[in-house]
């Protein structure tokens, strides 16, 4: 908790505009608690996160790092008590990557959707493979691309398009791109919630499962 709660009440505070010594008056805490509290040196109880998710406007979830949605309404759903249907976890991954599709159309760019889309087809297509090898009714010759050969070639063409993504996306032109002029709007968490309230909560909840899974990984290996 201490990373992502520390990161997390450091940026609060400056995006605030206040110093240290105005949010630990206002929080009740001395300078150098609340400066413990923003480095890392210590972990807060938790009256006091209520009273700093209370003084920034946020929930204590988005505090302690467990959604990246300000309200918490984007905490995956192995972390909630209600149960969520099979259906609404795969309606959030489809609306997770159609959000992810628009955000690169709204670049201006006609690479960058493209590249993003055929990315994800790979990936559809890798997956699908896995299952299909699986299948004892499963007939080889189906697919041009051998069992013993696919992954290893998906993985390469994956790796091509995950290069020319990061090109299109700051509009460069090479690896058979051409450059673009792109328009960014902001893409923070909190800007996404206040433009997609119907679908942002999806994608940030595909993206804080991932991150929880990767972080976790690191973390495991110290």
């Amino acid at each position: 908790m201490a990373s992502d709660f520390s990161r997390t009440l450091a940026l609060l505070r400056k995006e605030k505009k206040i110093s240290q010594r105005t949010a630990a008056g206002d929080l009740a805490v001395s300078q150098a608690l609340l400066s413990h509290y923003e480095n890392g040196l210590r972990e807060p109880g938790l009256p006091f996160v209520v009273r700093a998710a209370d003084y920034y406007g946020v929930s204590c979830d988005y505090l302690l790092g467990r959604s990246l949605a300000r309200d918490g309404s984007a905490v995956p759903a192995e972390r909630l008590d209600a149960e969520r249907t099979e259906e609404a976890k795969k309606n959030q991954v489809v609306e997770a990557a159609s959000l992810l599709l628009e955000l690169a159309e709204q670049t201006g760019s006609v690479q960058l959707p493209h590249e993003i889309e055929s990315y994800l087809s790979i990936v559809i297509y890798k997956a699908y493979r896995y299952l299909y090898l699986a299948d004892p009714c499963g007939v080889e010759a189906v697919f041009r691309t051998s069992k013993e050969q696919f992954d290893y070639l998906c993985d390469a063409r994956l790796k091509q398009h995950e290069l020319r993504i990061r090109t299109a996306a700051v509009g460069q032109g090479g690896f058979g791109l051409q450059a673009e002029k792109l328009e960014y709007q902001p893409m923070s968490p909190n800007e996404l919630s206040k433009r997609y309230p119907a679908i942002a909560n999806s994608l940030l909840t595909v993206l804080q499962q991932v991150s929880d899974t990767i972080s976790g990984g690191l973390q495991a290996r110290k």
